[in-house]
């Protein structure tokens, strides 16, 4: 595993955060497959989404700040998270993770870093289960998620369009323990006669 600068910590992400982080994503966007958006977005754009993850509760988002002082402006080296799984109530104990890198902080720990705290926190949560969707090919994300136990469980084929072609996105999924939820799903609801 990478060695991880112990300058670098982790903190909830901040709206002062913000242009680093979308600029991390355009980078993504606009370079590569592996998120399925075309089109770049501007901080403004992406606000919602960052309140969209507060400090506390299930979905979270968690920077690695660069401790650089050289930069102008606030500097990200990368940040995870973990967001609703889809928009259904009984989806409510899943959730899916992501972790995204500043170019030219790859290999350096921070992405094993960031998800070691992201479940950590999830720990205090109730939820049951993390997945993540990588798009294909990604070998370095499929470490990661390999080291942290995922398993894969499922490919969709030429799901998505983009730099025209199809990719395929494999999925991922983590079994997460709780310490506050309860321990087992108790069953179906029996009807009283």
């Amino acid at each position: 595993m990478p060695q991880i600068p112990a300058e670098v910590q982790v903190r909830p992400g901040v709206e002062d955060d913000l242009r680093a982080l979308t600029d991390i994503y355009n980078h993504y966007v606009r370079e590569t497959a592996l998120t399925f958006d075309t089109t770049a977005f501007t901080p403004q754009e992406r606000l919602p989404w960052l309140r969209s993850h507060p400090e506390d509760g299930p979905h979270r988002l968690l920077v690695a700040p660069d401790t650089d002082t050289r930069h102008d402006a606030p500097h990200v080296l990368g940040y995870a998270t973990s967001s609703p799984f889809r928009a259904k109530a009984a989806y409510g104990t899943s959730v899916e993770v992501s972790v995204y890198l500043a170019p030219g902080a790859t290999g350096r720990g921070v992405g094993t870093l960031l998800y070691a705290a992201l479940f950590e926190a999830l720990a205090d949560e109730d939820v049951h289960r993390a997945y993540a969707g990588i798009a294909q090919p990604n070998e370095p994300s499929v470490r990661l998620h390999d080291a942290f136990g995922f398993r894969h469980v499922g490919t969709y084929t030429e799901v998505g369009r983009k730099f025209g072609r199809y990719w395929d996105v494999s999925w991922y999924e983590k079994r997460l323990v709780s310490r506050t939820a309860p321990s087992a799903w108790p069953g179906p609801a029996r009807s009283r006669r």
